[in-house]
């Protein structure tokens, strides 16, 4: 374990009637979710229904309309959680800068910070870009300088939204190998993903949403195989737009 600090788990993270609403137009409604630790969740839904709101609100980034989010594990000193989004955002530093600044914002020392930093490039695969500017590395690259940057602060929890959904294959399947390597470390994943094929590789459970609510959740192997939904089925197949 990192020595960033000991893992004291702040789940379930509990949502109960969960309503979001921007510009006057509902985006979520009545969400009600228990996320616990262990299996990792895949959010699906079709465009619009509500995915990457979800994990904001999850991660704090927005505030709900209405109901109430809640960690109720214990909670010391940081947030338990991280993320990491669809178009990461580098800062104007070299690849290991970016990675110390969420460590320097923790209060980790310079020294440990420095050390904590190269420890999770080389688990990426770019240490040897630990110098480079991180604004010049591919969009591939500066994903997985992103998930370092999580990584290096032992989050309890991971919420990614479509980490890969500007990837190419190869650039696609390095990153999936990193978020189960976090899955395995102890980290909960919770993700969005357009991609069915990736959420049957990396899902344990699916929460589905349409149109603002939950309209299902499954074992994933259950999910894919037999959905209990009309909903769920036609995006199965390839009806509902992704």
């Amino acid at each position: 374990m990192s020595a960033v600090h000991a893992r004291q788990s702040p789940l379930p993270l509990v949502l109960s009637d969960v309503s979001f609403a921007a510009g006057g137009v509902v985006i979520l409604s009545g969400i009600s979710l228990t996320l616990e630790a262990g299996p990792r969740t895949v959010i699906l839904g079709p465009n619009g229904a509500g995915k990457s709101v979800l994990l904001r609100l999850c991660h704090g980034l927005l505030r709900p309309t209405s109901g109430t989010i809640e960690w109720r594990g214990r909670r010391e000193g940081r947030r338990p959680d991280a993320m990491v989004f669809q178009r990461p955002v580098m800062l104007r530093r070299s690849v290991r800068g970016n990675v110390e600044y969420g460590l320097k914002l923790a209060g980790i020392g310079a020294s440990e910070r420095h050390a904590i930093a190269l420890q999770r490039l080389e688990a990426v695969g770019l240490a040897h870009l630990a110098e480079r500017p991180a604004r010049r590395l591919s969009g591939g690259e500066q994903q997985r300088v992103a998930l370092a940057r999580a990584w290096a602060l032992d989050p309890e929890v991971l919420f990614l939204d479509e980490p890969t959904a500007n990837l190419d294959p190869t650039a696609t399947r390095m990153v999936e190998t990193i978020v189960a390597a976090m899955h395995a470390g102890g980290t909960k994943i919770v993700m969005t993903t357009h991609d069915l094929g990736q959420a049957r590789r990396l899902a344990d459970e699916i929460v589905f949403l349409h149109r603002g609510r939950i309209v299902e959740r499954a074992p994933a192997a259950e999910f894919f195989a037999t959905p209990k939904s009309p909903e769920a089925a036609a995006f199965i197949r390839g009806e509902l737009p992704v």
